[in-house]
């Protein structure tokens, strides 16, 4: 097989479960926004913040996991590549079991903070203590996948995920509109898909013991701090969209009101699936750029980065053609009001003509903690949510924008974020 065919081999199942995942992310919007109006868009939109970081939490941890799993495999040290599989399966579990805790208890002083108010703050905690019960499904279901990936079974872990999708969509339709279920039978479809995902994540593993196996507890638990240390970045790469909406929706209570969250909700909803999208294409990268680092093949990897730009521009530059020339149905999609869904439509551009910058970057953070260089992609990763934030307390207020500066913010941090990963890329590449 050729490099080029097999990254496409990697890299395909990947994009379309992605995809699917970026339309997985709406289904919640899409009939809890046609079935309770504004207030039920903009409460899931802000409590969806929690949900992704469980799910981060899981992909942070298990990308980290299956990256350490094959460098190791390929270096020939298949006991400490299995130990590594156990000591990140035992680490999702852990946290799977803080997250629920954490968010059952406080869901309604973190909607607080994150801007909810009044009726969207009821029904956002309705919605986030469900997902909360949910910690142990969720995170291992995002969290064994990358195993699944990196063992060569790109396509059944595509499948996995279809399999969760469906089963959400259905459920939302049974419970959100059949029976009238509001935010938490929302919160129960999103629960159950996952779980049919980590299911069968499991009986994947399960039927490949033979290289995962462990000699004790301690030996796994060895690999915890390592698998922490190296999940941060991809943890960062997954979250960042949601720590720049956390600061979005707040920021935009504070110059507008739940409106324009409800505007900020129908335009991320839409260009959140970009943003999978070019992480399918980082993911579904990094088995064959951990492979090429363990094995030392230093033209393998450039190989496969030059793909993945290829790859990731093509695709940001499709999507946002096509956000712009459909963005007066983004509202309508999700039952937005008429003057919410005008202003929608004025303020996608925006978004989207960003994106071909947001590609480089997230192209460039994916192919670094592939290669194991955790620092340097620790700095694209959290560059993007700071340099918002950083532009979201200048432009509204000491520049004089107001709520205009807010929504200039994030485009702008992205475009910087670019600049910074190409400046990035270059010093890593001369330090060999």
């Amino acid at each position: 097989m050729t490099r080029r065919r097999e990254f496409f081999s990697y890299v395909a199942p990947s994009l379309l479960a992605f995809a699917l995942s970026g339309v997985y992310c709406i289904v919640d919007g899409f009939f809890i926004g046609r079935a309770m109006g504004d207030d039920g868009l903009a409460a899931v939109t802000i409590a969806y913040p929690a949900t992704a970081f469980i799910q981060a939490v899981g992909s942070g941890a298990g990308i980290a996991g299956a990256i350490r799993f094959t460098l190791l495999s390929a270096q020939g040290r298949d006991a400490e590549a299995g130990e590594c599989f156990a000591g990140t399966a035992a680490l999702l579990t852990l946290l799977s079991l803080a997250m629920t805790a954490l968010f059952f208890t406080l869901a309604r002083p973190l909607l607080t903070l994150m801007g909810a108010e009044g009726s969207v703050l009821a029904l956002g905690a309705e919605y986030l203590r469900v997902i909360a019960l949910g910690s142990l499904c969720q995170a291992p279901a995002t969290g064994l996948v990358p195993f699944i990936r990196n063992l060569g079974g790109a396509r059944f872990a595509m499948g996995a995920m279809i399999a969760g999708f469906l089963t959400n969509v259905a459920l939302d339709y049974a419970l959100v509109w059949l029976l009238e279920g509001g935010m938490a039978g929302a919160a129960w479809a999103t629960v159950i898909g996952q779980a049919v995902t980590m299911l069968a994540a499991v009986f994947y593993l399960a039927r490949r013991a033979g290289r995962l196996r462990c000699a004790s507890a301690r030996a796994a638990a060895s690999h915890f701090a390592p698998v922490l240390a190296l999940g941060f970045a991809p943890f960062g790469l997954t979250f960042s969209p949601q720590i720049t909406a956390l600061f979005m929706n707040r920021f935009l209570m504070l110059w507008g009101g739940s409106r324009e969250v409800a505007v900020y909700a129908c335009i991320s909803y839409a260009v959140y699936i970009a943003y999978l999208l070019l992480q399918g294409v980082g993911d579904g990268s990094q088995p064959l750029v951990s492979v090429c680092a363990g094995r030392g093949d230093r033209e393998g990897c450039r190989y496969t980065r030059r793909l993945a730009y290829i790859t990731a521009l093509a695709i940001a530059a499709a999507s946002a053609a096509a956000f712009v020339l459909l963005r007066a149905h983004i509202g309508p999609l999700f039952g937005a009001s008429g003057q919410t869904a005008e202003d929608a439509a004025r303020i996608m551009p925006l978004f989207a003509a960003a994106l071909p910058f947001l590609a480089a970057a997230r192209v460039t953070a994916s192919c670094l903690y592939a290669e194991n260089r955790a620092l340097a992609s620790y700095v694209l990763v959290y560059a993007e949510p700071l340099l918002s934030l950083a532009l979201m307390l200048l432009l509204p207020g000491p520049l004089g924008l107001g709520l205009d500066g807010v929504w200039l913010a994030i485009p702008l941090a992205q475009l910087l974020t670019s600049l910074l990963s190409a400046i990035t890329s270059v010093r890593e590449r001369n330090k060999g």
